[in-house]
C-alpha cells in the first residue's frame, strides 16, 4: 500500500493543492487528514501548497499556510500552533552529502513550535528546530537551531534582536 499511496497523493495534490485555482480549505484538510496528517482547529492552507507526504505532517491550532509554501517532508515536519509560514517558505527535510560521490541522501525532522513566523522565500533546513515565537525573516536561511522569541535574519540565519511581543 505504501508505494499506491505515495502515487494516489501526487495526483491529489498536483489536483487540489498544487494549484490556484481550488480555495476550498475545509475539502483540503479533509484530505491531509485521510492521508495522515494531524490537523487542528482553525488551520489555513492557501492555494498552491505543495506538501510530500502527509504522513509526515503534523499542524498544530490556528496555524497558517500561505500560497506556493512547499513543505518538502522526506521525514516529520511538526508545525505547532498560532505558526505564520508566509508565501513561499521552503521546509526542506532533505539534502545531499557532497561529500560523496553518490551524494547520500541525508533526511532530518523540522519542528516549528508555536507563534513562530517564517517570513517570505524563507527556507528552513533539515534538522532544525524554531523556538517557540521566533521569526525567520523573508529570503533568510536556517541551517541551526533558531532559540524562541529571536529575530533571524540572512543566510545563513543570524539573530538581529530580541522579538517583542505586545498583547
Amino acid at each position: 500500500w505504501a508505494w499506491q499511496r505515495r502515487v494516489l497523493w501526487h495526483y491529489v495534490n498536483a489536483v487540489v493543492f498544487k494549484t490556484l485555482l481550488f480555495p476550498f480549505n475545509g475539502l483540503k484538510l479533509f484530505l491531509l487528514q485521510l492521508f495522515g496528517a494531524k490537523t487542528g482547529k482553525g488551520v489555513v492552507i492557501k492555494p498552491g501548497v505543495n506538501i510530500k507526504y502527509p504522513w509526515h505532517l503534523t499542524i498544530g491550532n490556528h496555524s497558517w499556510i500561505g500560497e506556493k509554501v512547499w513543505i518538502d517532508n522526506l521525514v516529520m515536519v511538526t508545525i505547532g500552533s498560532n505558526v505564520c509560514l508566509s508565501q513561499g517558505a521552503i521546509l526542506q527535510t532533505g539534502s545531499h552529502n557532497y561529500k560523496k560521490t553518490a551524494f547520500d541522501l541525508i533526511t532530518g525532522s523540522i519542528v516549528l513550535e508555536d507563534g513562530v513566523w517564517i517570513g517570505c522565500a524563507a527556507i528552513v533546513n533539515q534538522g532544525i528546530v524554531v523556538g517557540s515565537h521566533a521569526v525567520l525573516t523573508a529570503g533568510s536561511v536556517a541551517t541551526k537551531n533558531l532559540a524562541p522569541d529571536g529575530i533571524y535574519q540572512g543566510n545563513p540565519a543570524t539573530k538581529v534582536r530580541e522579538r517583542e511581543i505586545i498583547n
